[in-house]
Formats: structure tokens, sequence, C-alpha cells
């Protein structure tokens, strides 16, 4: 993210008498204190703050003299303000553009005034063009009024090379039907000069008439064979190649990171997978049998008519320039933007669908149905409406256009006619001309709507590579090495914030020994989910390191390291497919034996047993046909199976009752034997056994300790403790 914006001479002069020589950060304040646009900057120098305006210094303070400098979101706009004197005090406005901007220099600024090392990053790209700083399209790095058709296209051709065999016997059978199209006219011209109106001297010819009558016949049989084949070559190939997309983009976010991820609606992501590549099988199907074949068969014809007879050929395209402005102009103008404008809000309504119908459950619990119809049926008229005005202007063109390209027919037959009275042309001639003449409509009329299935296609194709080229957060070097964990974690110095202008931990330092159980307690937003995603290593710190027996986590293979790292959610998710399966997914290899054994250590083996088909009971979604208890204890045979060293239970029992919850103990504190534990519960109560307590308060260790020493301090944790027991 930009945040050294370049100064005019003017401003650049206010700027530095204000804050000294040397600017280190210079950022946009586009709206004045009263909220009217204007053209300002906010900068920081060495020591002191400045807003400049139009050349002139409006205000300016040193960063030392005000705290907690924060951005505080309004209604479309947010201000910047800082503690100053005990007030707070309103520095400048922006807009939510800005927004994330300002963010930055926020935090920037409180490190500043604390004297303290600035923890910056920089780390969030901005969704706009690096070209004309216009917007991206959603999800894309791609913007719309600077996108290179032709090198999307080059990169499909690309992924296509290795279907190079099929594409070629596609091509081939595509010049066959060419070839066979291309002798109509002029066996139609043989049928009318020599059987059905014979030049002066000449007999009616019964052999030419039948040769005429059986080489029509046979190229008409012979075209639809050929297009049947055609058809299913390319059928076969382009169904492949979308295959292999799918392939290719499903294997990615497969390996990619958790942070990118969890940024994406899953509605969008299946959108690329499916319909994305859906959109471009059509589009090289609509390349392989209809494009190449009407450039060919445009460029064929006009050669013909040109050949046959240029004056009247001139006529038949004299139309096509004005035909080609007019359609490249409203393309440009107007109907891009509207069909493009079509397909975003068909992306949204159809992640909206995967919203609400994954949430159906939600929905009727709370009696939303009315709410949610009401929803749909505005995304259903917003994309209704952009359908409507998009078709509109198209249902005028086309027939304008087609009006105007079959009129160089009939200048054609007028002056094709005079010809004939003249004696300068004969009827079958005549009759070949207006053939071939006919033949370029299709092209021309094709051409037509080139853009518009080119336009979705070239979207489509940007947005699934835009997932095949994005690079995964978190990387293995090739010196990652595999390692067998013994349990032994420490955080050294550990700072990290998803967004690193919003710090989550801040400076953490301690050590899980071998075999030890730890809870994390502290109030919501406090870091505590954090803490356990960077074990896992679905982030990489920002400062810092994280050990495991001594060995920074980063250089150990994340596949290895996940594999000895077991999690128990709050959240149970269980996959379409049977008990076994489930239970087995986390180590396909094992015998019935070992998923039976991890079933009676999770205390699940005897409800499996008592269902009528056991460990083969079919789930249904999520599986809702079982209690919450009886997904819970699923979810920790699977954790079980996979005999991690390192087990994390984020939440495992907040969702459930009393009697389940003590069912489901009694298994966690079996499999947490041997094994380095870190447990996040909502009911402190269950932690009461934990070796230690790390109380976490705005991202720092606050307390640490067991249960009685904390409890004995009075601090936070007891305070927490008393809230619990007050509200039960």
């Amino acid at each position: 993210m930009n945040l050294n914006y370049e100064l005019s001479e003017q401003d650049q002069l206010a700027a530095r008498l204000a804050v000294g020589e040397r600017i280190h950060y210079c950022v946009p304040a586009d709206l004045s204190l009263e909220g009217k646009r204007t053209l300002g900057y906010f900068v920081v120098g060495k020591e002191k703050w400045a807003y400049i305006q139009n050349g002139e210094l409006i205000e300016s303070c040193r960063i030392a003299d005000a705290c907690d400098y924060n951005v505080v979101p309004l209604i479309g706009n947010a201000i910047l303000e800082a503690t100053q004197d005990h007030t707070k005090r309103l520095i400048v406005r922006i807009s939510m553009q800005h927004v994330a901007r300002f963010a930055y220099i926020a935090q920037i600024l409180n490190y500043m005034a604390e004297g303290s090392k600035i923890r910056i990053y920089n780390n969030e790209t901005e969704m706009v063009c690096p070209r004309c700083g216009g917007g991206l399209l959603p999800g894309t790095r791609l913007c719309p009024k600077c996108m290179n058709k032709a090198a999307v296209l080059k990169r499909l051709l690309d992924v296509s090379k290795s279907h190079w065999k099929k594409l070629s016997l596609g091509l081939f059978i595509l010049f066959l039907t060419l070839v066979v199209a291309l002798t109509g006219p002029y066996f139609q011209k043989l049928l009318v000069n020599s059987s059905l109106q014979p030049q002066p001297g000449e007999s009616p010819s019964l052999s030419l008439f039948f040769l005429a009558i059986f080489g029509m016949l046979f190229g008409l049989a012979a075209g639809e064979l050929l297009n049947v084949a055609k058809g299913r070559v390319m059928a076969t190939v382009s169904s492949t190649i979308a295959a292999d997309l799918r392939k290719l983009v499903y294997d990615k976010i497969q390996s990619l990171s958790l942070g990118f991820l969890t940024s994406q609606r899953a509605g969008d992501l299946m959108n690329r997978i499916m319909a994305d590549t859906g959109r471009i099988q059509h589009l090289i199907q609509e390349i392989f049998t209809t494009a190449i074949y009407q450039f060919i068969m445009l460029v064929s014809v006009t050669f013909l008519l040109l050949n046959t007879d240029w004056k009247l050929a001139l006529i038949v395209l004299v139309p096509a320039p004005l035909v080609a402005y007019l359609q490249i102009t409203i393309w440009r103008r107007v109907l891009n933007r509207l069909f493009r404008k079509q397909w975003q809000v068909n992306d949204k309504a159809n992640s909206y669908l995967h919203d609400v119908l994954s949430g159906i459950r939600v929905v009727k619990m709370f009696g939303k149905e009315s709410r949610e119809i009401k929803r749909f049926r505005q995304y259903n008229s917003e994309y209704a409406a952009a359908a409507v005005h998009a078709e509109k202007i198209y249902s005028i063109l086309a027939p304008v256009s087609t009006y105007l390209l079959q009129l160089g027919t009939y200048f054609v037959l007028l002056v094709g006619c005079h010809m004939i009275l003249k004696g300068t042309l004969n009827l079958g001639e005549l009759v070949q001309f207006t053939g071939y003449a006919s033949m370029i409509f299709g092209p021309l009329a094709w051409l037509m709507n080139m853009p518009r299935w080119i336009a979705n296609a070239v979207i489509a194709i940007d947005r699934v590579f835009s997932v095949i080229d994005e690079e995964p957060e978190i990387l293995d070097t090739k010196h990652s090495v595999k390692h067998s964990i013994h349990g032994n974690v420490q955080f050294c110095g550990v700072t990290f914030g998803y967004k690193s202008y919003e710090p989550v931990l801040k400076n953490l330092n301690f050590e899980i020994k071998p075999g030890e159980m730890i809870g994390l307690v502290g109030h919501s937003g406090s870091g505590k989910s954090t803490l356990i995603n960077l074990v896992s290593r679905f982030y990489d710190v920002n400062e810092g390191e994280i050990l495991i027996d001594g060995m920074d986590i980063r250089k150990i293979q994340q596949e290895d390291l996940r594999s000895q790292i077991g999690v128990v959610l709050q959240e149970t998710l269980l996959f379409s497919g049977s008990i076994i399966e489930n239970i087995r997914y986390s180590k396909p290899e094992a015998t019935m034996e070992e998923v039976i054994q991890a079933a009676k250590i999770a205390n699940a083996h005897d409800f499996i047993i008592q269902l009528p088909d056991g460990y083969d009971t079919k789930l249904e979604e999520n599986g809702n046909n079982l209690s919450g208890g009886e997904r819970q204890r699923i979810t920790i045979a699977r954790a079980v199976l996979h005999n991690p060293r390192i087990l994390i239970l984020d939440e495992a029992t907040a969702s459930l009752d009393i009697d389940t919850e003590s069912v489901i103990q009694e298994a966690l504190q079996r499999i947490m034997k041997s094994r380095t534990t870190i447990a996040i519960a909502h009911r402190l109560s269950t932690l009461r056994n934990a070796d230690r307590l790390l109380v976490l308060e705005k991202g720092k260790i606050a307390e640490i300790g067991t249960h009685r020493e904390l409890m004995q301090r009075k601090g936070i944790y007891y305070n927490l403790t008393m809230a619990q027991r007050n509200i039960g």
C-alpha cells in the first residue's frame, strides 16, 4: 500500500518547512474537516506531522505531544483523531478510500509517540490498477479499462497446447467443412448454366444436371456429417481443457494459505472452479468450431467475390466498415460496461445463494425466510434490470447492423440484373455470386456477437488464472526439513497482526514443556485463537519466532508439522459419507481395529454401535442426523486416530450441555496424556486441571500461573471466573 505519495513542488516546499527536510510518510487527506472534497496531504516527518492543502500549511503538531492516534470510521468517511491534554482532537477527515492507509499511519504515529520501534510491514495490497488508478474487478487483478484481451487468450492457448493432437484433428475437420461449403455456389452455377439456362448455341446437358444435383446433395450431407464430427471432437477437447483448469484451480486453492482463503467468499471460489471454467469451455468450443471457421470463411469468400467480379464485390462489402465502426463504438462506450455489470451482479447473487443455502438452519431458526426472499428478489431485480438494459441496446444494434449488411445484396441483384441485360454477366454467374455474397453475411453477423462472448470469457479466464497465479503466503523453503515433534513449544518475542497496522499479539514470550497442558484465557479478541493459528503455522509471525523443540517452525515442512498437530474445534465439521470414513479422514490407511480403539478413547464407540448401520452409518450434511455431542466425539476420534504430538482444543465443549461436556471432557483427559496440549475453553472451570494458565489481555500476557495461583492473585482471571459463577 502506498504510504509515500509524491507532492507537487509547492506542497513539498510547505511540507518541508513544517516537518523538516526528510518526509517519512505522505498520504492523501481528501476531505476538509467540514467534509468537503479537497486536495490535501497528511505528512509525517521525524518529529512532527502536518496537514498541507494547495501549497499551504493548514496545521502541524509534534507527534509526541499526543497519543492514542486512531482512525474512526463514520458514515461515508472517517477521521484521524488523537488524545492531547486528556481530550480527543480531530486531526484530518478522509474518504473511505483511504481508511486502510490511515490505519497504517495511525499505528506508525503511536509507535513514534512512544519512541518505540515502528513495527509496520505494509503488506496490504491496493485494489487499484497500477496503470490508470481505476478499481479492479472484485476478486481479480483485472482492470476493465486496461485488460489486454490478446494476452489473456494467449494464456488459455498455452494451457491448451497439451491437447494439440485433438485440436489439430478438429481444425482439419473444420477445413474440410469449409471446402465442402464453398462448393455449393459453384454447383448452383453449373446447374443454371449447363442445364436450366444454357448459353446460346449450347444444348442442356443431362449429365451435368445430375452432377450438379449430386454435388449439392453430397455437399449438404457431407457438411452435416463433418459438423457432427467437428462438434464431437471439440466438445471432448474443450471439456478436457476445462477439467484440467478445474483441477489446477482446485489444487491451487488447497495449497494456498488460510489468510487468502478466509478473505474470499466460498461461493466466489466455487464460481471460479465451476462457472468460470464452464465459460472457458464454451469459449474454446466457440473458437475452434465457430471463430476460426467464420474468419477463414470471411477471407475465402471475400477472395472469391473479388476474383469473380471486383465491382460487385465492393458493392457487397461497402456497408461492412460502417457496421464495424458502429459495433466497436457502441460496444466500447455502452455494451461492454453493461454486460460487465450484469456479470458482476450475477456473481454476487451466486455467492449470496451459497451463503443462504449453507446457513438455511439459521434462517429457519430466526424466521427470516421473508427477509431472505426480499434480498434475493433485490439481487434478481438488479440482474434483470442490468440484463434488460443491455439487451434493449443490443436488440436495436443487431437488426440495424444486419439490415446494413444485407443492403449490399439488394444492390448486387439490382446491378447484376442490369449487367445480365447488357450481356456482361450470365444468370449462372449471378447465382454463384449471390450465393457467395450470402455466405459472407454469416461471418459478418457472427463478428457482431464476438465482443459479447469474448468479454465474458476474458473475465472468466482472468478470474481463474488469478487463483492459479496466487502465491501462498506461507511457503516451505528448499532448506525445510521433516522433524519428529517431542512437544516443547516456545514463543520468543512474537508480534503478529492479520493486518500489520493492527497487531493482535504483541511481544509474546513463554515456553510450553513437552506433555504440559496450557490453558488460554482472555476476553474475546485478546488473541487466543490467533495464538493457536500461529502454532499450526496458518500464518507466519511478523516479528520474533516460534520454536518447536528448539527449531523455528518456518524450517519445518508444513505438511510434516501439521501431520503431528491435532485440532478439535468448537464447530464440528463432518464430511458427507459414513462415520468410519469421517474418522479415517486423518489417517486413511487405518485398520478397523485402530478406528474402534480411537472411537472408544473418544467415548464414541458405544453410541456408534447402537446405530442401525454402526460405523457404516451415512451422515447427512455436516452430520445433521447426529446430536452435537455425538458429532463432537467423532471429531475427537478423528484427532485421536491422527495421534498428534501437540493437541489443540479450541472451545471444544463450548456449545454442549453439562452432561455431554462431562463425557467429552473424560475423553479429552484420556487423549491429553503424554501430549503437549493447548486449550481454549469458554467455561473456565474446565481449565482447572491445566498445568498452567496464560491470561491474554489486548494481545499481551497479563497473567500466568495455575488456577489456584491466579485465583489468589485476584486479577483478570479471578474476575473472569467470578463473573461466570455469578452468571451461573
